[in-house]
């Protein structure tokens, strides 16, 4: 039977013949080891503009039954499973000038973002390179291999600490307000946005770029020297724990994290 790898390759060499394609590589789990039986293959194929649609369905069908093309959910992309091995394969389809204004705005200017600041630096770092024309992904992604740049560790945590709870409509603000509302839809977007700026200044501290969404409690614990006073249990409750408790929760999250980064 063909290997997910090998159908890999045959992609890769259909992919690059456009000449607007600049370089392909694999992000994602596949590229970090913490893949499981529901990961995807996240391709992204950086070029000055989309290839057309029809090729890309003519080569979407040689590998996969009913392939879903040119969707805009998110970045323009691709998707559909292999034929051979069902394997999911995500296409995500970049613009050069765009992932290079990311790099300069996050890294080199130490901008930082209410949470996932780094996380586009984190892709680019990890990616596998599978075509590069003219080696320009390459010369991107030894910018990401310099050491975590002092400042922009220092922006992050000012920035999404302050949102928290201290800065006025905070996130604890807005949780304590969806939390009277009675409005469950609120409580949990919130809570969300709370625990990406929480991660966010986490990471900062121990300069490690944030890898994203996904397993981060497990990422945390495996690759942070330092983390909060009851972070496991902490972020355990806030996250699935009862509406009526999850004031308490932050309140305790803030605090301890205030001590962590003092």
């Amino acid at each position: 039977m063909i290997c997910n790898d090998e159908i890999l390759k045959s992609m890769v060499n259909d992919y690059k013949q456009f000449d607007e394609v600049e370089a392909i590589v694999l992000g994602g789990s596949s590229t970090v080891k913490t893949a499981d039986n529901k990961s995807d293959f996240d391709i992204y194929i950086y070029c000055t503009k989309e290839p057309p649609v029809e090729k890309r369905r003519e080569i979407a069908e040689k590998y996969a039954d009913d392939p879903e093309i040119d969707n805009h959910y998110f970045e323009t992309g691709d998707v559909y499973y292999l034929r051979e091995t069902e394997k999911p394969i995500d296409i995500m389809y970049r613009s050069p000038d765009s992932i290079e204004g990311n790099i300069k705005w996050v890294w080199e200017g130490c901008n930082a973002s209410l949470g996932y600041t780094t996380c586009f630096v984190d892709n680019v770092n990890k990616s596998k390179i599978l075509f590069d024309r003219n080696g320009w992904f390459k010369k991107l992604q030894d910018k990401t291999k310099s050491p975590y740049p002092d400042k922009l560790a220092q922006n992050i945590i000012n920035k999404n600490f302050a949102f928290l709870k201290d800065a006025m409509f905070s996130y604890y603000d807005q949780l304590n307000s969806a939390v009277e509302r009675n409005d469950y839809v609120s409580v949990n977007h919130r809570t969300a946005a709370f625990l990406a700026s929480y991660f966010d200044i986490i990471f900062a501290k121990n300069k490690i770029l944030n890898p994203g969404e996904k397993k981060l409690v497990q990422f945390a614990k495996a690759n942070c020297k330092e983390l909060p006073k009851d972070f496991e249990q902490d972020v355990n409750n806030l996250s699935v724990g009862s509406v009526s408790n999850r004031l308490e929760t932050a309140e305790k999250m803030v605090e301890n994290l205030r001590e962590f980064i003092n």
